[in-house]
């Protein structure tokens, strides 16, 4: 088959690394389906991806924190017509804060959206992609993906469930021609962090992000390649052999210290990433404020 009658599935498709994912395919001239909650910022990216190449770019507009999400997602591509040979589940969130503080109902959303969704979303069309003997998929995990982390404990929980999840279904298919790889991204200049609350924390004001750009390019070859695992980035990188080699103990210690309240009175306070720019406007706008509901 072809690029041109191939079809990639993005979720979180309208900023950050999934946004600059999509320009990957579409520069690739593979067909999209973008899917996001803002109806808005989904057309301003579909029509941005058509500049990138003559594609076909459908969108569908889901909230993947509601339980019936994912399967109306799928169904919606068989409608569309549409077979996705590229699975991509970007879609993901967090929520700073100590866990007896933070409310449950946003825990519980937060297990919905980064695995229960993803999760779902696999295995409809995993099923498919078997069947042809054809995929591949790419889940986003993360850094903290082996780290306990204290602020994000809910977050860093949910990402080791996807690496888990990924490397045990990388061996399943082995025989099949389709393959699952775990993207595992240092902190990175997305609207992550307004999202979790988290901008004021010791990672968001005084540490050096990473390019969703160079991301989504190290997980897109990643993926292309049939890898298993990658963590973009040299730090990155280095960061993940440490936590290797160190106790789990010293480990939550080491990330307790990235993630408490920064004492610097300057330090970052805005994104630098167009799309996720864009993103926390919408997400300001529909709440009525920075302080209101950010989950989008």
């Amino acid at each position: 088959m072809s690029n041109s009658q191939q079809y990639a599935l993005i979720t979180g498709a309208t900023s950050g690394i999934g946004y600059e994912l999509a320009k990957l395919f579409a520069k690739d001239n593979i067909n999209l389906v973008l899917v996001a909650r803002s109806e808005e910022n989904l057309k301003s990216t579909a029509a941005e991806m058509r500049q990138i190449s003559d594609i076909t770019v459908h969108t569908i507009a889901a909230d993947l924190f509601k339980p019936e999400a994912a399967k109306q997602v799928f169904d919606k591509t068989k409608e569309l017509g549409v077979a996705i040979e590229y699975l991509v589940n970007d879609a993901g969130q967090g929520e700073w804060g100590r866990f007896h503080k933070t409310d449950i109902s946003r825990d519980i959303d937060l297990v919905q959206l980064n695995i229960i969704s993803l999760m779902s979303l696999t295995k409809y069309f995993l099923e498919e992609m078997v069947a042809r003997k054809s995929g591949r998929i790419l889940q986003l995990a993360s850094s903290v993906s082996k780290s306990p982390t204290p602020y994000l404990a809910v977050y860093a929980a949910t990402k080791a469930f996807v690496l888990s999840f990924s490397e045990a279904l990388a061996k399943e298919l082995e025989e099949t021609n389709v393959t699952v790889t775990a993207l595992q991204p240092g902190a990175t200049d997305t609207d992550f962090f307004h999202k979790a609350k988290a901008e004021n924390s010791v990672t968001y004001k005084e540490t050096e992000l990473y390019d969703p750009a160079d991301v989504a390019e190290g997980g897109y070859k990643a993926m292309m390649a049939g890898d298993i695992t990658v963590q973009p980035g040299f730090k990155n990188k280095m960061q993940n052999t440490m936590n290797n080699l160190m106790p789990d103990t010293a480990v939550t210690a080491t990330m307790e210290k990235q993630m408490v309240s920064s004492m610097d009175e300057g330090g970052r306070t805005s994104i630098t990433h167009g799309a996720s720019s864009r993103e926390r406007e919408t997400i300001n706008a529909e709440s009525g404020g920075i302080n209101g509901d950010r989950k989008n």
